[in-house]
């Protein structure tokens, strides 16, 4: 089955042009042309990502996405004519999986909606191992990722400290994958892209810096630990408690 694609999107011609690329490419896709209708289209769970534009009528696109994130984790890629820091950043710290900045040539679309596509078909496989029983205190399995009091489980696909469960998204896990995996090995944003977004990633390098932040707000700073390390000029480092 073709996965589907929901374009919330205001401008008509872009719309359009969007619709007829996707379709090219074998995507099912569906348009709403304003926030409102577009967040009734994407809770109704008919789709497997959602292209929204930030500036919208009814609903602006960030409100969209606050609101959808309360009951669904589709992939979401922004569209936006705005191209400074604090917009990325906005939007990825409400919950979106990406953005790009119009004018965009649409193989780099095509190429980010691959990678969204591809992440969020992991993590539900993953999760689907785990599903139909609350969670539980995890025994010590060979699959872990320790530091200190943090385990990471791939198997499970899910992230203790010190018995706490801490929830993450599908890219905040693989970035402590890739650092735990690294444990005491200080990694470059570069290496970081490369391990966690992967080759085909046209985005900015400061999205690692995002994403850091989102692990320090969630395990750091509720535990009170100094896990995600960053050695200026060079990248980030998770350290074992005794090497610090």
């Amino acid at each position: 089955m073709n996965e589907k694609i929901l374009i919330i999107e205001d401008e008509e011609k872009m719309a359009r042009f969007i619709e007829l690329e996707l379709s090219h490419e074998g995507y099912e896709v569906s348009k709403c042309a304003d926030g409102r209708s577009g967040l009734e289209a994407a809770e109704s769970g008919d789709c497997d990502l959602v292209l929204l534009d930030i500036m919208l009528p009814e609903l602006n696109g960030l409100e969209v996405l606050r609101r959808l994130r309360r009951t669904s984790s589709v992939p979401v890629i922004m569209l936006t004519a705005r191209d400074s820091v604090m917009d990325k950043v906005s939007g990825l710290d409400t919950g979106a999986d990406d953005y790009i900045t119009k004018p965009f040539a649409i193989e780099e679309l095509l190429a980010r909606i691959r990678l969204a596509l591809r992440r969020a078909a992991s993590a539900g496989a993953a999760g689907s191992a785990t599903a139909g029983g609350q969670a539980a205190a995890p025994a010590v399995n060979s699959d872990e990722l320790c530091c200190g009091k943090l385990r990471l489980s791939e198997s499970r696909h899910d992230v203790h400290y010190d018995n706490t469960a801490v929830d993450l998204t599908a890219r905040e896990f693989e970035l402590l994958k890739v650092l735990l995996e690294n444990k005491n090995i200080v990694l470059s944003r570069d290496s970081l892209l490369e391990k966690v977004w992967g080759f085909d990633y046209f985005g900015e390098t400061n999205v690692v810096d995002v994403y850091v932040r989102y692990l320090r707000s969630k395990i750091d700073n509720v535990f009170g630990v100094n896990l995600v390390q960053t050695v200026r000029g060079v990248g980030y480092v998770i350290k074992d408690p005794d090497e610090q």
